[in-house]
């Protein structure tokens, strides 16, 4: 049986893609048994071959004493027989699904793919793609065939990038194979590693279509509540003691308004309103939850340019600070951060920011955004400052020293998620503004 062989250390499990999903696995699986991680980018594999994660997952001491084989060759791939593919799954700029990491991964392992072997596949995509798309593309690369020489499942990844407390370990994981045997063998595997549990789902399109909407889910309360931002702001009431009131009755959500970016929440709907689509179905409410939360950026901006009207500070040329450029706090992935929304509708009125972000890899942020990152230490004098993303090392920043000399009654502070003390810098004549 492949569960014996795999803890006995007769066949090797491999990890098809070392991103902020890819990695910690492997890392986990390489306490358990061999394994082999795969990714195209050399650099990448370099990095962690050298003891380094740039992703802040695991850890540089976790990667360095790992023993996971590192590899950019693909055909170390046959040595292994559970192969998991973790490769990510993002939209096109029309906002429909973007499959080609998928199929290119589909095609790699194809190619390197032995009989009696299993296929795990995490990544997030909209009921269907696992045995409509990515089987036949095993099937053509391998000239192997599904259900007799090799089989597959489906196991949704929960990782959620920069959070320490909900790791893979103690994230309960859902999985379903093609037949019963297979889910039994794939829920075996995992739990070596998973200790909250395994579920096993109905099918593999009922796994992928779990996932797709737990995202969705986020992303619609999260609309909820930045519409109520909006309304709330317009009629002069605090959002957060309108929530931390309703809050107190047992069954009230706890959501919070905030910029929905990453490769997760602010993506995954389009997935399953795109197989909607193709089902004849056009989606309301997630459709028009996604519309929300992409103007949120906008809508900041406006709100910062009012604001210093109100302050009667000049709009073009004025003095402006981001801190925090990733796409959540703690975690250095800015990849579809929606940070870059305040940032060019900044840039319309004739602001040009500065933005500084320890957390973030300067030279990514620059190739990918055009955007030279900037060191805390040089924020000075500012007349407004765009507190954004809310890293636990900025929480305790003296933000006085952003504005230097600037006059208190004149300084305009944006505390976009509301984790600093609103009354502390009202009371300094500051104007504060939050979601």
């Amino acid at each position: 049986m492949l569960y014996n062989d795999i803890i006995f250390g007769k066949e090797a499990v491999s990890l098809i893609g070392l991103g902020y999903v890819g990695l910690p696995i492997a890392v986990a699986f390489s306490k358990k048994a061999r394994v082999i991680g795969f990714d195209k980018n050399i650099e990448k594999i370099r990095t962690y071959a050298a003891g380094k994660d740039p992703t802040n997952e695991v850890g540089d001491e976790a990667v360095s004493a790992c023993s996971v084989d590192f590899t950019a060759d693909e055909t170390k791939l046959r040595g292994a027989k559970f192969h998991i593919v973790a490769v990510p799954t993002p939209v096109k700029s029309d906002r429909v699904p973007d499959l080609s990491f998928l199929k290119d991964a589909s095609r790699t392992l194809g190619r390197n793919l032995t009989v009696g072997s299993i296929v795990v596949y995490e990544s997030t995509v909209y009921p269907g793609v696992t045995e409509e798309i990515c089987v036949p593309i095993l099937e053509q690369n391998s000239g192997l065939k599904c259900g007799i020489d090799f089989k597959i499942a489906y196991s949704p990844e929960r990782i959620n990038p920069g959070d320490k407390v909900h790791r893979l370990e103690n994230i309960v994981k859902v999985v379903s194979g093609m037949d019963n045997e297979t889910t039994d063998i794939v829920a075996r595997v995992y739990g070596l590693v998973v200790e909250a549990g395994i579920y096993r789902a109905a099918s593999i399109k009922v796994a992928e279509a779990a996932k797709v909407i737990e995202n969705s889910q986020r992303d619609i309360n999260i609309a909820f509540m930045n519409e109520l931002s909006i309304i709330f702001n317009k009629m002069g009431i605090d959002t957060k003691a309108v929530l931390e009131a309703a809050g107190t009755k047992w069954n009230f959500l706890n959501f919070t308004p905030g910029l929905v970016g990453g490769h997760c929440i602010g993506v995954d709907p389009y997935y399953l309103t795109y197989k909607a689509e193709q089902m004849g179905y056009h989606s309301k409410i997630i459709l028009s939850g996604r519309m929300i939360n992409d103007d949120m950026g906008r809508y900041v901006a406006e709100n910062v340019v009012k604001s210093l009207i109100k302050k009667d500070l000049q709009i073009k040329g004025a003095k402006l600070a981001i801190l925090g450029f990733t796409f959540k706090e703690n975690c250095p992935d800015t990849r579809n951060t929606k940070i870059i929304d305040v940032y060019n509708e900044l840039l319309e009125y004739g602001i040009v920011p500065i933005v500084a972000d320890s957390n973030a890899d300067g030279a990514e942020v620059f190739d990918e955004y055009g955007i030279s990152l900037t060191s805390y230490e040089e924020i000075r004098d500012m007349d407004a400052v765009i507190f954004a993303v809310p890293h636990e090392h900025l929480k305790s920043a003296d933000f006085s020293a952003f504005f230097g000399k600037t006059p208190t009654d004149k300084r305009v502070l944006f505390d976009i998620k509301g984790v600093l003390d609103k009354d502390k810098y009202e009371s300094k004549g500051y104007l504060y503004w939050r979601l």
